[in-house]
């Protein structure tokens, strides 16, 4: 029975057929809204997943009596002359590729026109049709070209951006602390909030130093086995696989065909080819099943149902950026959602370890098998 002088705050039920329309809308509002602010948005996550790297850096200068502001200006030039020096390496490479693109041209014509002979001998295809397919491709590949350059001059404003909001970051880190736990506890101090922040540190943190050692391993990998076909600037075209496997899906696809392009322009016969491409595959079924299971994706404990449909959401919002940083998002929500009860549901929903009913079904076979 309800007591009438019960003066305490009541949380609104709502039917099911209402709240689905709600949280529909809600999730609608902030994929649109994140949509139309990307550009403000993911350099703000990048230079905040930045900023959680370099924090242990910006620690041991302040253990070691360095001033603040100094440690924090340090901390930023350290990240930004590691990344300068890696794009240095890749422009470098680059180069002396570059000297070798009047062979390449005249290999890669040597190599169309032999195609062109076998496909009109075997198929009967026409000069006219296969100038009209070659036109369409090459008209392709230009406006291909020219979407990649307006992503690499986007890119380069948000390259400009990040340092100086992870500069800020050091700055106001306290006070951003203190905002969110008031914000979402309304006291001044709360552990709840706390934990999660220090949690979803750690999760980004180990995902990020996963990935870095899953990259290491796979241009390794890759720079070994171009080394032995015997491709040229076996160096270069493996570490750009490595980082293009930061990509999920396009970037593989990408990390196999530049390797197999060299082989087939600067190699006699298709051979060296055939073999960059059973290389490759074989890499990428290391790196799929035993590499990423074990070292990145453990860190994150998203199951791969919630990961693939996460980014593909963060492909159609914001691009190679959102898939990027999809993971690493859904990894936070889920360490919010375990600690909200409302939304434990949502949390188990996201994760990959099991549920309490599978534990107790599991500790109890487990006891069976023992009697």
């Amino acid at each position: 029975m309800l007591d009438p002088y019960d003066q305490r705050p009541r949380e609104l039920q709502f039917p099911l057929y209402v709240k689905v329309p709600l949280v529909l809308l809600g999730l609608a509002l902030v994929v649109f809204t994140i949509h139309i602010a990307s550009d403000i948005i993911f350099p703000l996550f990048f230079a905040a997943i930045f900023a959680i790297m370099l924090h242990p850096v910006e620690q041991w200068l302040l253990r070691h009596k360095v001033p603040r502001l100094l440690a924090i200006t340090l901390t930023v030039v350290l990240g930004v002359a590691s990344l300068l020096g890696l794009m240095y390496f890749i422009y470098l490479q680059a180069a002396q590729l570059s000297s070798e693109m009047p062979l390449f041209k005249a290999k890669f014509a040597q190599a169309t026109e032999q195609v062109h002979q076998w496909l009109q001998h075997r198929f009967g295809v026409s000069d006219e049709k296969l100038r009209t397919a070659l036109n369409e491709a090459g008209n392709r590949a230009s406006a291909l070209l020219g979407s990649t350059l307006a992503m690499v001059s986007s890119l380069l404003v948000v390259a400009t951006l990040v340092p100086v909001y992870i500069f800020l970051f050091f700055l106001y880190q306290q006070r951003l602390v203190d905002f969110l736990t008031q914000v979402f506890s309304g006291r001044g101090q709360d552990s709840g909030v706390a934990e999660v922040l220090h949690e979803s540190k750690a999760t980004i943190r180990s995902y990020m130093v996963g990935l870095l050692i899953e990259a290491s391993i796979v241009a390794t990998l890759n720079t070994t086995a171009l080394l032995i076909i015997g491709v040229p600037y076996a160096l270069l075209l493996g570490v750009l696989g490595a980082l293009l496997n930061f990509i999920p899906y396009i970037g593989g696809l990408i990390a196999i065909a530049l390797p197999t392009l060299m082989a087939f322009v600067t190699q006699d016969g298709y051979g060296p080819a055939i073999a960059v491409v059973a290389a490759y595959m074989l890499i990428q079924f290391v790196d799929n099943h035993f590499l990423i299971p074990r070292i990145v994706a453990s860190k994150i404990k998203v199951n791969a149902l919630v990961a693939i449909v996460g980014v593909l959401v963060g492909n159609a919002i914001g691009g190679v950026a959102g898939m990027f940083l999809a993971l690493p998002v859904i990894a936070i929500l889920k360490i919010i959602f375990d600690r909200v009860p409302a939304l434990k549901p949502w949390g188990l929903l996201l994760g990959d370890e099991e549920g309490p009913r599978a534990k107790k079904a599991k500790a109890r076979s487990n006891q069976m098998a023992v009697e």
